[in-house]
C-alpha cells in the first residue's frame, strides 16, 4: 500500500502540511494497514485503576499560600478545534450560547475567558491562555479573542493550529475524493495531534523562555476545566510528569475511555471503549472494577514533554484509533471513509511514573449533544460572577430528546422560544416527538412527552411529569 500512502502524502504537502504532519499520519496509516490484531487491550492484560486520592484530600494537605507560586508557573491550553457537527453547528462549538449573565448572552469561549481574567485578577498570576485552533475553527474564535478589551497577552501566542489528515477510502486505501466540498476531504487527526503541534509551533519552548513550569490542557467544551491552583500545587508536589484528571463512573459512563494499568509494564493507559475485545466489552463497561473514567483534562511538565517529544522527533507512538464514517456526515450514501486518530489522555502510557487524581463532577461538564446543552441552559445551573458553572449536587438528569427534532442547534432553539424549562424537580427527562415549549414550564419526577404523530405544544405555566401534561394541584 506504499503507493496509496504515497498520494495521501502528495496531498498533504499539496496543502500545505508540515513534515511532521505527513510523519505522524504515515505512522497511523502503517498501524491501520499493518497492525490490525495488536490494537485491542485485553482485559487479561491490565489491572484496574484504585487507591487515586481525591481533589478533597489533596486539599486538606497542600499549602495554599504556597499553592499560588505553582499556580503562577501554569499556563492554560483549550482545545478548541471541534465544530459541534453532531449539533449542526458549521463554526467554532465554543461560539455556542451556553446560558444568559447579568443580561448578557455567554458561550462558551467567553466562560472560559471569563474564569482566565479572574484567576490573573484575583491571585495576580499571568496565566496565559492558548486555543489548539483547527483549520475550521481558527478565524471565528481569533475575532472573539481579539474584540475583548479585557483580554490582553502580547508574549504567549493565543493559538495554535492542529494539523489535518485526508481522510481514507475505505475501499482503496487512498484519500477519497469528494469534488462537490473538497473541504470534507480533510479530518483532524483527534486530540492526540497536540503532541506534534506543540513540538511543532515552538509553543513549549515560549512557555520555558517565560518561566512557566506545568501546561494545563482541557476542552473548551467542558466548562469545568476551570484552571485550578490546588491541583497545581498537587501536580507540583508530587514530582509527576504526567497527570490526568479521572472522575467516578457512572451508568452513564460505561462506555467512555477508562484509565488502567498495564500487568507487563506497570504503566497507566487509556483504554477508549474501541481498544476493547469483544469478548471484555462486558468486564471494561464494569463500573465497579473499573471506577475511574477520563475526564481529558491534564497537567503536564513541560521539561518532560519537550524530552520525551525530542525522544521521537515529535510524533509520539499513541494507539490509533479508527472512526469509521462516510466522506460526507450527512450522507449515509457517500463514500465509506476512514479516520485515523489518537487520544490526547494516552500519553499517559509514554511516562513513566504519570499519575491520577479524582475530581468531583464540577470539574466535568462536557457539552457533546443537545440533551448536554438542555441541563446546562436549565435552572439547574447558575454562573457566577467568577464565571464558575454552578449546582448543588451535579447529578443531573438522564435527558433524552427525541433526535428527529432536537438533535440540530437551530431545531432545538426553535422547540424553547423561551427557555429551558424547569429541571430542578426531575428524574429525567423523555421527549419523544415533535414537542414547542411555553414560558415558566416545570419537568418534575421522571417527566415523559410522548410522540402525538403531530407537532404538539406545552403551554405556558404547565408540569410535565410520568403521565405527561399534568394538573399542578399536586404541588
Amino acid at each position: 500500500m506504499t503507493e496509496a500512502f504515497d498520494e495521501s502524502a502528495e496531498k498533504m504537502r499539496q496543502n500545505d502540511m508540515s513534515e511532521t504532519a505527513i510523519a505522524q499520519f504515515k505512522r497511523l496509516y502503517d498501524v491501520w494497514r499493518g497492525e490490525e490484531d495488536t490494537s485491542w487491550i485485553r482485559e487479561s492484560e491490565v489491572e484496574p485503576l484504585s487507591e487515586v486520592p481525591s481533589f478533597h484530600d489533596v486539599y486538606e494537605t497542600i499549602d495554599h499560600d504556597k499553592a499560588k507560586e505553582a499556580f503562577a508557573k501554569t499556563a492554560f491550553l483549550k482545545l478548541n478545534g471541534g465544530l459541534g457537527t453532531s449539533m449542526g453547528l458549521d463554526s467554532a462549538k465554543s461560539l455556542l450560547p451556553v446560558r444568559r449573565h447579568k443580561a448578557r448572552q455567554m458561550r462558551f469561549i467567553d466562560i472560559i475567558i471569563g474564569q482566565v481574567l479572574t484567576a490573573r485578577t484575583r491571585l495576580e498570576v499571568p496565566l496565559p491562555i492558548t486555543f489548539m485552533n483547527s483549520f475550521r475553527t481558527s478565524a471565528d474564535t481569533m475575532k472573539v479573542l481579539r474584540r475583548n478589551p479585557k483580554f490582553v497577552q502580547d508574549d504567549i501566542p493565543e493559538e495554535i493550529v492542529q494539523h489535518q489528515e485526508p481522510k481514507i477510502d475505505i475501499a482503496t486505501g487512498r484519500p477519497a475524493s469528494f469534488p462537490a466540498n473538497p473541504e470534507l476531504e480533510w479530518c483532524p487527526p483527534g486530540h492526540g495531534d497536540l503532541y506534534s503541534t506543540l513540538w511543532e509551533s515552538g509553543l513549549l519552548d515560549v512557555l520555558q523562555e517565560q518561566g512557566f513550569l506545568y501546561l494545563f490542557i482541557s476542552n473548551s467544551d467542558n466548562l469545568g476545566a476551570r484552571p485550578s491552583r490546588t491541583l497545581a500545587q498537587h501536580f507540583e508536589n508530587t514530582g509527576a510528569p504526567f497527570m490526568v484528571e479521572v472522575a467516578t463512573r457512572t451508568e452513564a459512563d460505561r462506555k467512555g475511555g477508562h484509565i488502567v494499568r498495564d500487568k507487563h509494564s506497570g504503566r497507566l493507559m487509556l483504554r477508549e471503549m474501541s481498544q476493547v475485545h469483544p469478548g471484555d466489552k462486558a468486564a471494561a463497561q464494569d463500573i465497579v472494577k473499573h471506577p475511574y473514567f477520563n475526564t481529558n483534562s491534564i497537567w503536564v511538565r513541560i521539561d518532560a514533554l519537550k524530552e520525551k517529544l525530542a525522544e521521537y522527533d515529535g510524533v509520539l507512538p499513541l494507539p490509533v484509533i479508527r472512526n469509521e464514517k462516510t466522506v460526507d456526515p450527512t450522507d449515509p450514501n457517500s463514500t465509506k471513509v476512514m479516520q485515523l486518530e489518537t487520544a490526547m489522555g494516552a500519553a499517559i502510557g509514554v511516562f513513566e511514573g504519570a499519575i491520577c487524581v479524582q475530581v468531583d463532577r464540577m470539574r466535568f461538564l462536557p457539552v457533546k449533544t443537545t440533551d448536554d446543552l438542555f441541563i446546562m441552559r436549565s435552572d439547574r445551573f447558575h454562573l457566577t460572577d467568577s464565571y464558575e458553572m454552578e449546582d448543588g449536587n451535579y447529578i443531573f438528569p438522564n435527558v433524552e430528546l427525541d433526535e428527529r427534532y432536537y438533535k440540530n442547534i437551530n431545531d432545538f432553539n426553535e422547540r424553547f422560544p423561551y427557555s429551558i424549562p424547569s429541571l430542578a424537580a426531575a428524574n429525567s427527562v423523555s421527549i419523544t416527538g415533535d414537542w414547542t415549549f411555553g414560558q415558566n414550564v416545570v419537568l418534575y419526577s421522571d417527566a415523559t412527552l410522548e410522540d402525538q404523530g403531530r407537532p404538539s405544544y406545552v403551554p405556558n405555566g404547565e408540569y410535565v411529569g410520568p403521565q405527561g401534561i399534568e394538573p399542578d394541584d399536586w404541588a
